[in-house]
């Protein structure tokens, strides 16, 4: 195996945003057990250094991969279109607007019956933005468009969790 290989390499699938969950978590169970260290405990340094190194890769791979959003954004870096979303923040007006009035309702909503509509709200929004994910990388396969919709996802998710914050502070 090489450390340097990307994700999908590591993991023997083929780069694409839609992936079978199950099929890559047991890949990254068989992986893992091919690589533990423990596997290697009687081997020389530079073999446990190797599996120890093995399994920190294995694992950063995984993260990326089995989340939606990261799984994108690795799409768009690996096919030449970077999120950059720290310099990179214009967004569709009407997606802003958007996110005013969500805003706007947070700050308004007094109890968690609101906080809950609004929470379903959101997650229904994701679920579009995750359809459209896929459509756009897996049939257009059009990566600048990608990643300005995972940086308006980037924008929801942020979102939700400030909702899902609103809802713990309430539940005190």
């Amino acid at each position: 195996m090489n450390l340097l290989s990307n994700d999908f390499d590591i993991f023997g699938i083929t780069p694409t945003f839609g992936l079978n969950r199950d099929a890559l978590d047991q890949r990254w169970k068989d992986l893992q057990r091919e690589a533990h260290p423990d596997r290697f405990s009687t081997a020389d340094a530079q073999a446990q250094r190797q599996a120890m190194q093995w399994s920190v890769r294995i694992n950063e791979a995984y993260q990326r991969l089995k989340d939606p959003l990261k799984r994108a954004a690795y799409l768009c870096e690996l096919n030449g279109a970077p999120i950059q979303a720290e310099n990179n923040t214009a967004m569709p007006a009407a997606f802003l607007m958007q996110q005013m009035q969500w805003r706007e309702d947070l700050e308004e909503a007094r109890d968690s019956e609101a906080l809950e509509r609004m929470a379903d709200e959101v997650a229904a929004s994701r679920q579009t933005m995750l359809t459209q994910l896929q459509q756009t990388a897996d049939e257009q396969r059009d990566f600048t468009a990608l990643a300005q919709q995972v940086r308006a996802l980037m924008f929801v998710e942020r979102f939700a969790r400030d909702v899902e914050n609103r809802l713990d502070q309430l539940g005190q």
